[in-house]
């Protein structure tokens, strides 16, 4: 019986209503936020995953051993790799691929990675106007990952010293 009448007095005087008109106002009149997207940046998390690279030892050679882990562990299944056997018996990629329409950026690849050799930068501001512009192929991941090889330890370094 208390119940009902508490429910009649909240649906006579429309209190939800009230309550969500209350909220809409104090929105209304506060002060708002503007970010001139082109000049001004916005802070972006350390932890952010953006553009894919692949890195090299500073020696020049590629970290790539082609153990094909975070072709495995890639849950879009965006990444396609292709291997052969060098002269000295080590492995090297003859193709890495990231479709990045596919790619769903979770990071796994990078964290799957015993070289250190696929990363995921800090960078956002990329496009593509056809889909074969966001394919990545191993060339142009090496590009980024030479292009961007001082951010890209300064980064790890600080996560290492995060951590």
């Amino acid at each position: 019986m208390m119940q009902g009448l508490k429910q009649f007095f909240k649906s006579l005087f429309m209190l939800e209503l009230m309550k969500g008109l209350s909220i809409t106002g104090k929105h209304l009149f506060a002060r708002k936020f503007t970010l001139y997207y082109p000049e001004e940046k916005a802070p972006i998390s350390p932890r952010f995953r953006g553009l894919h690279a692949l890195r090299r030892y500073p020696n020049g050679e590629e970290r790539c051993i082609a153990c094909k882990l975070c072709e495995a562990v890639c849950p879009a299944l965006a990444i396609t790799i292709e291997s052969e056997q060098r002269d000295d018996g080590t492995r090297r990629t003859t193709r890495y691929d990231i479709d990045l329409t596919k790619c769903i950026f979770c990071g796994f690849c990078e964290e799957s990675c015993p070289v250190d050799s696929i990363v995921e930068t800090g960078i956002y501001e990329y496009h593509g106007e056809e889909h074969g512009d966001l394919y990545m192929t191993k060339e142009k991941l090496l590009e980024i990952g030479d292009k961007y090889e001082k951010d890209i330890a300064a980064a790890r370094a600080a996560d290492a010293s995060y951590r």
